[in-house]
Order: structure tokens, then sequence, then C-alpha cells
């Protein structure tokens, strides 16, 4: 994709991507600097898991806000099982760039991303923090050296953004992320950065952001494991090129332009998962709540079997169908409906005559698959995105720090 046409920052931000010296090699960019040019409404959401990083703990204490001005990220290090050490690092991380900026420190959010429990090199950070400043831009480049900053082990910068129309008023959200290993959801090994020109109160920012983060980035898995740094956060500067403050119920509309933005960005984690040869849409649906479907969809999504079957195109159904039965749902055998590509392999508890060496043709022929298990229990649904498991996959992470 030719970034410098199709992806745009919105009005008010500037941006910069530059190699400091995190990662030894002075190909690859490690520090991000987004940077608001007015006071921002902001919000977060995080990992879960209880062991995270410095820099989500020194984060998640400055959101919602209504006046933040930045965030900085660097690759290559985690800043996490770092101690008091790290806290202090992260902490100057967005001391550095406020005084730079001329803000408080507190309005300068700090995300860190690569290998857990090494101390970061303050003084290489520092001198890229520098750097960054000095190379601040509105431009297509910038805004895609900023993502080739945060990657990792990702194999390809991710962006995407969405425009609309509020009372006669262009609006943008424009996104970055990084992810392609450890994702599980609530979240994932991933990071994003969310911007938009939109005017938001801080209560609404938070608000939008978890309902797009729930159906998107809380909704996609590689093997399971939660990391340590998962963090995702907006930005609304409300530009005055936009219009200012949105009239009644624009939000509504600035809500459907993140979710696209934040559903396609999950879409691109999974698309880039590590070693992944196919890329699985998981639809359940007939459930008593979406809370229901959520869990049976992450339990087949988080299944090794499941994963190692269609990697090795095996349309072994049996697998998926058990998973249901494991995840804590309420359910019997003839209450399950299952289909692979279209095809409709097992019904109401009753398995079907198939071609399976046709069906691992199709598997292996194609990279997208399908599985929709269809329940006989209540009117619920969920979208789920997860990949398979392949030799590739357990090569790169055997081999992550050494």
């Amino acid at each position: 994709m030719n970034w410098s046409t199709s992806i745009l920052l919105p009005r008010g931000f500037r941006v910069a991507g530059v190699h400091c010296g995190v990662k030894p090699d002075p190909a690859k960019r490690d520090l991000a600097l987004f940077v608001a040019d007015g006071p921002c409404a902001a919000a977060g959401v995080f990992t879960q898991n209880r062991v995270c990083g410095a820099p989500v703990k020194v984060s998640r204490e400055r959101v919602p806000r209504q006046t933040a001005r930045a965030v900085v990220v660097n690759s290559g290090n985690a800043n996490a099982c770092t101690g008091e050490r790290g806290i202090a690092d992260a902490r100057q991380m967005t001391e550095l760039v406020a005084q730079r900026l001329g803000c408080d420190a507190s309005d300068v959010l700090v995300c860190s991303t690569g290998v857990i429990g090494r101390f970061l090199p303050m003084d290489r950070i520092e001198a890229g923090i520098a750097d960054a400043c000095g190379q601040l831009a509105d431009s297509s480049e910038r805004l895609e050296s900023v993502a080739l900053a945060m990657m990792t082990t990702d194999t390809v910068p991710k962006l995407a953004m969405r425009e609309g129309e509020i009372d006669g008023r262009p609006v943008r959200v424009t996104g970055v992320a990084k992810g392609a290993a450890m994702i599980a959801p609530n979240m994932a090994t991933m990071l994003a950065v969310l911007l938009t020109d939109a005017a938001l109160s801080p209560e609404q920012a938070d608000a939008m952001l978890r309902h797009a983060v729930d159906r998107s980035f809380n909704c996609i898995s590689v093997e399971g494991h939660t990391s340590t740094s998962d963090t995702v956060l907006l930005l609304a500067n409300g530009a005055p090129a936009s219009g200012g403050r949105q009239p009644p119920g624009a939000h509504h509309s600035v809500q459907e332009l993140l979710d696209d933005v934040c559903r396609e960005l999950a879409q691109a984690i999974v698309q880039d998962a590590e070693g992944a040869e196919h890329f699985i849409t998981l639809d359940v649906r007939g459930c008593r709540t979406r809370d229901e479907a959520l869990r049976i969809a992450r339990a087949v999504a988080d299944s090794p079997l499941v994963k190692t079957a269609i990697a090795g195109a095996d349309p072994n159904w049996g697998r998926i169908v058990s998973a249901v039965g494991y995840c804590g749902v309420d359910v019997e055998e003839k209450n399950i409906s299952l289909s692979l590509n279209g095809v409709l392999l097992y019904a109401s508890g009753a398995p079907l005559d198939f071609d399976a060496a046709e069906m691992s043709k199709l598997l292996k022929m194609n990279r997208d698959v399908l599985l929709e298990l269809d329940l006989d229990l209540g009117q619920e649904s969920a979208r789920f995105w997860t990949c398979d498991l392949t030799e590739e996959y357990v090569r790169l992470n055997a081999e992550y720090t050494t």
C-alpha cells in the first residue's frame, strides 16, 4: 500500500519515528512520538495481566484526562518487570517530552514494547526524544515512520484511517498499531495509538474507546498469551478545522469511524501473526448473551488442536465442537451446528457426510478460513479473529532472545 496517498493524520497532530539505539540494527526505527498542537481529551485501555509494564502503570494513572499533549513509544524493550527503576524511567520519558513541548509531564503518555526484564538505555532514549521532536511533521511519510518505530516482530506497519462529515465539517480518525504474537483477548501484545480531530469529552472518549476495543482488539488471538504491555490510547483534539464542539449525537458518527479503524488494525495484527498461514474468522451465533458467544469463540480460537488442524489442512471438526463443550457455557451437543468455509459439517448434534479430501484441498489453497458455530440458545452473537499455529511460530518464539 502507498501510505503517502492513502493514510493521513487528523488535523492538529504531528508525528515522528526515529532510531535511537534500543534496537541494535541502525536501519530499524525504535522510538515514536505523537504530538498534538493543543490539549486533547485522552482515554486508554490496558492489559489485564497483573504483571504489567512500567509504562502501563504510568499511563493508566493519567487517563481519562482533558489536557493530553503527546504519546511517546519505544520498541525493542518492554520496560516490564523492571521494578522502581522501570517506573522512574517511564516517567522520565514523559518528562523529556514535556520539557520540549512546554507542558506538564502528566500530559504525556508512554508505551514500551519488546523484551521483558531489561532496563531501558535512558541515555539513548533521551537522545532519541530530542531527535524525534526535531523531526515532527504532519506528513504521511512521518506517519509511516512512527508505525515502523513501533514494530517488534511485525513484518509490516499497521495503519488505518476513516473520514466522515459531521454537520458539514470533515472529521478524521487515524490509528497506528503493532502486534504479531503474544496476542490474546483482554488484550494482546499490541500497542495502538488512535488520533482524531473530533471534539470529545474525556468521558466520551473513554466510553467510545472501550466500545471499539471490545469489538476489535479484544476479539483477536494468536496463541492466547496476554502480554505485560498492551495499551490502546485515544487522543481527540477537537481541532478548529473540524468545527470545534460537535452537535448533539455526533459522537455516534465518530464511534462508527473509530470502530472501523480499530477493527481494521485488529485484523491486520492477526494477518501478520508470526508464522501464520491461515487467517480465521470465527462467527458464533445463537447464544443467550454476547459474553457466552465470546467465551465459545475464545475457547476455539485458543485451542492448539484447532489451530494445528487448520495449519495442516485437516478438517477435524471434532476439535472445534469439543472446545465449545469445555468453555464453561451451559451447552449440549444437540445445541451445536458447525460449518467450515460454508460447508455444514455438524448439525444439531449429529455429524454430516462431506468430502474430507476436497475440504482439505480447499484449506490448503485458501488463506482465509470461516468457522461458523450456530447454537439454538438465544439471539446473541460475536465475531472473532485468529490464525493457525505453525512450526514457524514455534521457531520464531524459541529463538526470540537468543
